[in-house]
């Protein structure tokens, strides 16, 4: 008899969503991760957008990674449809990567989007949802479902808090409370903690999954919760990530 208790060790590496608001620097976090573990480990970036590649061409100029391995997915539809409704597109050009390179880790960044946007657990294996804190310190504290439930929530370009009125601690603060105590990062380029914790918590991710330890969750809008707004939509949102200021 099979032992019951054996965990299906993965052939591939481990698909790491990144997503969040328009604005909240997710090309720029990708960017800081690739620079920071590309000497490490073998990696690959699904960017999307609707109608562009911009945020693939902003990673290839960065020079942080070989531009083959940055791929662009046009979705030409809401930001959702791609990353959680028809996985389609992505989950074929992130295969293409997968059977080229045989990556460690690939970095699938959603398209800009709302508070309402999360992957779904059949394109990745864990997410991180981000949020900028010039984007107002109500926001963690308002809740949804991918800072309530994402794997990770980062509170990105904490230097700028004395700049944007935004108490800092109080934030996550907040963000730690709408999750229940799961983990919260605030990260700043200018701030080497922040970033080692990052990186840090991306090196626990593979391990786990490599181990066959790492169960994808979905955070999504279906899942239950209490926040009525989770459901709202607003579409405004729903374009291309095109703020490249760093992490």
């Amino acid at each position: 008899m099979p032992d019951s208790t054996t965990h299906h060790v993965p052939s591939r590496g481990l698909r790491l969503g990144v997503c969040g608001p328009v604005g909240t620097g997710k090309s720029s976090l990708i960017a800081l991760l690739c620079r920071e573990l590309s000497a490490e480990l073998s990696l690959g970036v699904v960017t999307n957008d609707i109608y562009t590649d911009e945020d693939a061409r902003f990673l290839r100029s960065a020079g942080v990674l070989d531009p083959e391995r940055i791929r662009a997915v046009e979705t030409g539809a809401c930001p959702h449809t791609a990353i959680r409704d028809d996985i389609t597109a992505n989950l074929l050009v992130v295969e293409e990567l997968e059977e080229t390179y045989s990556p460690d880790v690939v970095l699938i960044e959603s398209g800009g989007d709302n508070l309402t946007a999360t992957f779904s657990p059949a394109l990745v294996d864990t997410q991180i949802f981000v949020l900028d804190i010039a984007g107002g310190g109500d926001v963690a504290r308002k809740g949804g479902p991918g800072i309530e439930r994402a794997d990770l929530l980062i509170v990105n370009k904490t230097d700028l808090a004395p700049h944007v009125g935004v108490d800092r601690e109080q934030m996550v603060l907040d963000a730690t409370a709408a999750r229940d105590g799961r983990i919260v990062i605030a990260l700043s380029r200018t701030d080497r903690s922040s970033i080692d914790a990052l990186t840090t918590w991306v090196r626990a991710q593979l391990a786990e999954h490599r181990a066959g330890d790492l169960v994808p969750a979905d955070p999504g809008p279906m899942a239950p919760h209490s926040h009525s707004h989770d459901h709202d939509h607003d579409h405004s949102h729903d374009h291309g990530d095109h703020d490249h200021s760093a992490a």
